[in-house]
């Protein structure tokens, strides 16, 4: 099991940074956001993913806009070194931060826009925003824990969010067969500052373990996970761990989760703000530019460039 530490504790900002830099994950119970609100969530998922093709069809993601309908088995890990790894038996919807029409920031960089939202599901919007709030203030008292022991203030992280890349994707896991190992998504790290996440209680979320084994996910109901993304660890020098995990569905069942990824703005560009530890060697992360070619070679076709990072995608 995953360290469990208590959002309202006292030492909970030691006991976040602590679990963090042991392991990566951490489940944060007493976190403010109700199960009420996971449920209805994880409702409105099944839905969405219930309407007809067609409606999916028309709102289908495209190379130019990241908003929308991802087809189930639409990605595929194009990289050199994942043996031969086949499409994620996945099906998605994704969400970005909701940017102000008018707002300056979409002169600069193309990721930003509005999202799209199905006109079957008229309640869709409400719950995921009140969700995407209540993710917002837990990611902040979190980074306000980091902001502790890096050189950096709390207001200065906060203007590094002002207009963020932070984005959701709401997913769906078909049921396959119980004996069979077919990949939900494939291993990677998340290319951002921290994740949130509402396990589903079918399971199927796995980290990997120092020794290479792949080690499932637990903790109470009610908790969040938390886990460490390339952006913090790049921060903390190393100190802090983005560890690999992917996801494997053997429940038999369909599995819904709701990943919220925390991404800095477009123009920020993330480096140490403290001495790397031995060993840690990455080169900066230029918000915008990287979060571009994420997206850009989830398309099969498309093939990384030479940034120096792994984006998303490890070896097996």
């Amino acid at each position: 099991m995953i360290p469990i530490v208590d959002a309202r504790s006292v030492t909970f900002g030691a006991d976040l940074r602590s679990a963090c830099e042991q392991i990566g994950f951490v489940s944060v119970v007493e976190h403010g956001i109700t199960v009420e609100l996971f449920d209805r969530v994880r409702r409105s998922l099944r839905a969405l993913f219930s309407l007809g093709d067609q409606v999916k069809a028309d709102l289908r993601i495209t190379p130019t806009n990241y908003r929308g309908f991802i087809p189930l088995g639409f990605f595929s890990p194009n990289r050199s070194g994942t043996g031969g790894a086949g499409t994620d038996q996945y099906e998605g919807y994704k969400l970005h931060w909701e940017c102000p029409s008018g707002h300056p920031v979409r002169e600069h960089c193309a990721l930003y826009g509005p999202n799209r939202w199905p006109d079957e599901l008229p309640e869709l919007r409400a719950v995921i925003d009140e969700y995407w709030s209540a993710c917002d203030a837990v990611a902040t008292r979190m980074l306000d824990a980091f902001a502790e022991v890096l050189p950096v203030s709390t207001e200065q992280f906060a203007a590094w969010h002002d207009a963020p890349l932070t984005n959701m994707t709401l997913l769906h896991y078909p049921a396959q067969p119980p004996a069979r190992d077919v990949t939900g998504i494939h291993p990677h790290k998340d290319t951002n500052v921290i994740t949130l996440l509402h396990p589903d209680p079918v399971g199927g979320l796995e980290i990997r373990g120092r020794t290479g084994d792949w080690i499932d996910v637990d903790g109470p109901p009610d908790a969040l996970v938390v886990n460490v993304g390339e952006m913090l660890e790049l921060w903390s020098g190393g100190r802090f761990v983005a560890t690999p995990h992917r996801v494997v569905n053997r429940s038999g069942t369909d599995r819904y989760s709701f990943p919220f990824f925390v991404v800095p703005n477009h123009a920020v560009t993330v480096e140490p703000l403290v001495p790397c530890l031995e060993g840690f060697h990455k080169p900066p992360m230029p918000v915008g530019r990287v979060s571009a070619e994420v997206w850009r070679t989830n398309w099969p076709e498309e093939q990384p460039s030479s940034a120096g990072h792994d984006l998303g995608t490890l070896d097996r």
